[in-house]
């Protein structure tokens, strides 16, 4: 079985609250990006002596298997279910640290494909109960539709977003972001905006409405990020921002954007949405 985990952006970002749990509340509007996809194969093989043996191409991070969400998802969904031994192969090709959600989408997608191996599969609901487990952002990938997410970014309700006439672009530089630290240094308080009134509006309403908590710190401490999204304005975007904790930039246009000069020596990938 092969699946394409995808990408996502975050459409604004409100911290609102530190939790006792030492999570933290937030709002936002996950949206899928589609077209900028990891590659998982799943097969399953009987006769293996280990539950999982899994391999990984393009991207790497210099860490052991067990660690990885797509190990600790079989590890995990086999509590709940009897799975056959399988090999897993990822190739990598969401950047790492970005904001982007790549290593959430894989290991809640190997989830999804691992339940369909199941003769007995959990429900959808149960499914990411399971993928909330791995993380807080990991059940709207098994959703996978734009959802309003509060609480950890668990609690989704699905919303009608149609942005077809738009293009996307995305930027990123190659810098790691930790979001535990980004967090630390964060000031949490309820929005301004409530973030389902704004989302509603225009989108050249947005670029005053619509903000990422985030960007007040990530930016102070790598202002070339920062710079990212004012180039993107610039270049004539209706709306720019840092996607999640960071480091890639997003913008959105009403028309193609031309930015291989601009984006010469970092990550870039673009799509009508």
């Amino acid at each position: 079985m092969i699946v394409f985990p995808n990408a996502k952006v975050n459409l604004g970002l409100n911290i609102v609250a530190r939790r006792d749990d030492g999570f933290h509340n937030i709002e936002t509007i996950f949206f899928p990006v589609n077209g900028l996809c990891d590659i998982l194969e799943i097969v399953p093989f009987p006769e293996q002596k280990i539950p999982v043996v899994f391999t990984q191409t393009g991207l790497t991070l210099n860490e052991p298997d067990e660690k990885n969400l797509c190990v600790k998802a079989y590890h995990l969904l086999s509590t709940s279910i009897e799975l056959p031994p399988v090999a897993i192969h990822l190739h990598k090709q969401i950047p790492f640290g970005a904001g982007l959600g790549g290593g959430s989408s894989d290991g809640a997608q190997t989830l999804v494909a691992l339940n369909k191996l199941s003769d007995s599969p959990l429900s959808q609901e149960k499914l990411m109960e399971v993928a909330l487990k791995l993380g807080s952002d990991c059940p709207f990938f098994i959703k996978n539709t734009p959802c309003y997410a509060t609480g950890r970014g668990e609690e989704l309700t699905t919303i009608d977003l149609n942005l077809k006439e738009f293009h996307i672009l995305l930027i990123n530089p190659g810098l790691h972001i930790n979001t535990g630290k980004a967090y630390s240094f964060s000031s949490p308080m309820p929005p301004v905006h409530k973030l389902t009134n704004s989302i509603k509006k225009e989108l050249t309403e947005w670029r005053n409405l619509i903000f990422n908590d985030f960007e007040k710190v990530v930016f102070d401490l790598y202002p070339e990020i920062g710079l990212i999204k004012d180039e993107l304005y610039e270049m004539g975007a209706i709306y720019s921002a840092m996607s999640g904790s960071g480091s890639t930039v997003f913008g959105i246009f009403k028309e193609r954007p031309s930015y291989d000069l601009q984006f010469s020596d970092y990550f870039t990938f673009y799509q009508k949405i």
